[in-house]
């Protein structure tokens, strides 16, 4: 273990960790963010334009993976949690997690010339499989990194923004390439695989090197089943926290479900220029997540989450309320309502955190895979299901979507109020859920305190065993009081 490491192993044990710590760490958020753009945006009109695919199987192919994956989260964030290696619990599955990965970056890139709709399908799982395995290890691996309340802040905040640079930089690959490598044309895709699996490696050494990981002193490798899984949605808090994190992510999926339609209709923006405006809201995360990390150290994750909520209702209505035609103003709006956007998942996934700390405390059990498996269960419905909520409203208001329609004034208005009212609702709901909630720092503080003395008592009780061969059971009825949530 390196030096930094070392002094960072101190730090997670509660104090505050080194910040070039967090970002080795945060590193590994920069491909697999780059990544998620690329099958967004990219990957999609590769096989249907480039390989020749019909858009039914490419939409269908997607559709199927994404149904499988949503079930297969939970299942691997419950093997995750009985997880005990001498190097850790989430470590090693950063490491298995990375080859499937880059394997499956390489034949989804660069495909034969013969690929059909089964060959898509078998590597996009593949890619699923590699893609919720970094994203749930990395999440919960954070959280046992940084276990203090204001420090998961900061953990989060900086894993969000350097996520935001990965997909930046796959949006300026053209710029920085002299236009040789460019996403958006298919005979680019081979190489923009390569960059993405250069990438890989590369912030995994850096995470792995000046990581700290706490070996849990928990030998028990309890059962999972159906029932654990219905346990933790009963949870108030953490019910909470998965109406919330749909609610949130729904909001902003209505209107990338109909992005294109409303800044070229509506906005009377070339094609070209939509794409651009891409740019401000996403890289506006770089610096909306780091300061939404601070004032929630100031004021707590909710109450900050709250707050975030009603500036995007705001900042939504603004750039609804810019002329038509007009960029720069335009370009800020986009940049202002990304910024307010980027508090919703850092500050979702850092409470994540907090509730696995009071689970551990009241029942013993380790459930951070499983929790975090949850939220990007709620994640993964949003998008799926946010065009269905969204299209059906757009065809009501008598909007035409097909390539060259004329649409009628009161069609593109409709448009407009889909693309207004749907985000801030969703999203106002979200903030909403956290009124009475009380996991807040000084709440987080005594369970914490609670675990440490119950993980040092643990401790000693495996030592006593070692040497004397008798086992010394920890005292575990130091709890913090309860409160409703």
């Amino acid at each position: 273990m390196t030096p930094l490491a070392a002094q960072a192993g101190t730090a997670a044990k509660g104090g505050r960790l080194p910040t070039p710590v967090i970002l080795s760490f945060a590193s590994a958020a920069l491909p697999v963010a780059a990544l998620a753009l690329a099958m967004g945006v990219y990957l999609p009109r590769f096989y249907a334009g480039h390989i020749g695919l019909s858009l039914v199987a490419v939409g269908l192919a997607f559709t199927i993976v994404r149904l499988i994956d949503i079930v297969f989260d939970p299942l691997l964030g419950a093997v995750m949690d009985r997880t005990r290696t001498p190097i850790g619990r989430y470590r090693p599955w950063m490491i298995i997690g990375a080859p499937v990965l880059m394997g499956s970056i390489y034949m989804l890139f660069n495909p034969p010339a013969d690929a059909d709709r089964g060959y898509l399908i078998l590597w996009l799982l593949a890619l699923y499989v590699g893609i919720s395995i970094m994203t749930l290890a990395h999440a919960a691996w954070a959280a046992a990194l940084a276990a203090g309340y204001h420090d998961r802040s900061r953990v989060y905040g900086w894993m969000h923004a350097v996520g935001v640079v990965g997909a930046v930089g796959l949006l300026f690959l053209p710029k920085f390439t002299g236009g040789a490598v460019d996403p958006g044309r298919g005979q680019s895709m081979g190489a923009v695989g390569w960059v993405l699996i250069a990438a890989v490696p590369v912030t995994m050494l850096l995470m792995l090197g000046f990581s700290p990981e706490k070996v849990s002193v928990d030998s028990t490798r309890e059962a999972f089943g159906p029932k654990d899984y219905w346990d933790m949605i009963a949870r108030p808090t953490m019910r909470r926290l998965i109406l919330a994190d749909l609610a949130l992510a729904l909001g902003p999926g209505t209107t990338t479900a109909i992005y294109i339609f409303f800044f070229h209709d509506a906005k009377g923006f070339p094609i070209a220029v939509t794409s651009l405006l891409l740019v401000p809201y996403i890289g506006a995360g770089i610096l909306g997540a780091p300061i939404w990390a601070r004032i929630a150290q100031k004021f707590g994750k909710h109450r900050t989450l709250m707050g975030a909520t009603v500036c995007y209702a705001v900042a939504q209505s603004i750039l609804m309320a810019i002329p038509k035609g007009l960029l720069v103003p335009t370009a800020v709006g986009m940049f202002c309502v990304g910024f307010v956007a980027s508090a919703f998942i850092l500050l979702i996934r850092a409470m994540v955190a907090d509730v696995a700390d009071e689970v551990r405390l009241q029942q013993g059990k380790e459930r951070l895979g499983l929790l975090y498996a949850m939220v990007t269960s709620t994640q993964k419905v949003g998008a799926a299901i946010s065009v269905g909520i969204i299209f059906p409203v757009l065809a009501a208001v008598g909007y035409n979507a097909a390539e060259n329609a004329v649409n009628t004034p009161e069609a593109i208005r409709g448009l407009e109020m889909c693309y207004l009212f749907a985000p801030i609702v969703f999203v106002l709901v979200g903030g909403a859920c956290f009124f009475g909630y009380s996991l807040d720092a000084e709440r987080h503080a005594e369970i914490r305190k609670a675990l440490d003395i119950r993980d040092a008592q643990g401790l000693e009780s495996s030592i006593v065993e070692q040497i004397t061969g008798s086992q010394t059971l920890p005292d575990v009825s130091v709890e913090p009081k309860r409160r409703s949530s």
